[in-house]
């Protein structure tokens, strides 16, 4: 059975919403929303959005057929005409409840691979882009590393092997990455009950904060459940003035010294020990990890309450 991707239809309503939102903050009058949206800023975003979008069908290619159909067919194979897993059930089919089966399953690989992508600093060299903007909008949502899209699969894999057809996993990942889209916004407010079980607009300025308290909180996608079952949750408290970004941004708004800053500090720190296992902690360790105490993690950071300017090589949010 084909699907299309959901994101087919969402890239016009992007754009079409960035629009909207930038007309709306121009015309308030408070100064929050005036600066809302620096123009080199949006235009180096939608710069790094559109090399995402020509780059996705590669993604796809990759995603689809070389890892979540190799995998679906080699732990789902056809007995007797009929597609049975490995472990003795039969494979899933469409039925409505495992389109939401299969959503919660993306939703919770979504977790994982977003909490890893701020624990693992290679990985974190990839995703930084995304926090690399002190502006928390729209277009903030489309400022996407190149680099991601070549090892997420990987943490979606078990999806397909366990029987889920991949064209569904594709439309679960469709669909994830258009609720993660809307939640760039800070014009709307705490959603009430919603908020006890969904990852909402608010949860999401905590995710994309600098404060020391905010760091490496709300990985979640839709749902907020494995950030709270896992200590990674956090409210936005309302009386706290955020401050969007990293600790240490690119400071230039040239996409290519965006997209690939963090990987030329990776090279430098390698460089300050000849030590093989200090090498392989800057490069794999959590950001900030140093052999001589130089720069902290965040958790080490927290952990003693420093608030220093620059904390060291973590951004904002997850």
């Amino acid at each position: 059975m084909n699907f299309t991707n959901p994101l087919v239809y969402g890239v016009p309503c992007f754009l079409g919403l960035i629009l909207l939102e930038l007309s709306y903050s121009k015309h308030r009058k408070d100064e929050k929303s005036k600066k809302l949206y620096n123009w080199k800023d949006l235009t180096a975003s939608l710069t790094m959005g559109i090399g995402s979008a020509v780059l996705a069908p590669v993604a796809k290619t990759i995603a689809f057929i070389l890892v979540f159909s190799i995998t679906y067919e080699i732990f789902n194979p056809e007995i007797d005409g009929i597609r049975t897993n490995i472990m003795g059930w039969k494979s899933f089919g469409y039925a409505w409840y495992v389109w939401i089966l299969c959503q919660l399953a993306d939703d919770f690989s979504y977790y994982w691979f977003h909490r890893q992508n701020h624990n693992v600093r290679f990985l974190w060299a990839a995703h930084i882009v995304h926090h690399s903007s002190d502006n928390f909008n729209l277009g903030t949502a489309v400022r996407n590393g190149w680099f991601t899209i070549f090892y997420k699969p990987f943490f979606y894999m078990w999806i397909p092997a366990i029987g889920f057809p991949p064209e569904m996993l594709v439309v679960c990942l469709g669909i994830e990455a258009l609720w993660q889209f809307q939640l760039h916004s800070v014009y709307i407010p705490k959603m009430g009950f919603i908020e006890k079980f969904m990852n909402t607009h608010t949860m999401h300025q905590v995710h994309h904060a600098q404060n020391l308290e905010y760091m490496d909180k709300n990985h979640g996608g839709f749902l907020n459940i494995f950030d709270k079952m896992f200590g990674t949750w956090k409210e936005l408290d309302e009386t706290i003035d955020i401050k969007y970004g990293v600790s240490h941004p690119p400071n230039s708004y040239n996409p290519l010294v965006i997209l690939t800053h963090e990987y030329r500090d990776i090279w430098n720190d390698m460089k300050k020990s000849k030590n093989w296992y200090h090498k392989f902690m800057y490069a794999f360790g959590a950001p900030g990890w140093s052999h001589d105490g130089s720069t902290l993690t965040i958790k080490q950071q927290q952990k003693l309450g420093l608030k220093t300017k620059k904390p060291e090589k973590q951004s904002a949010l997850v």
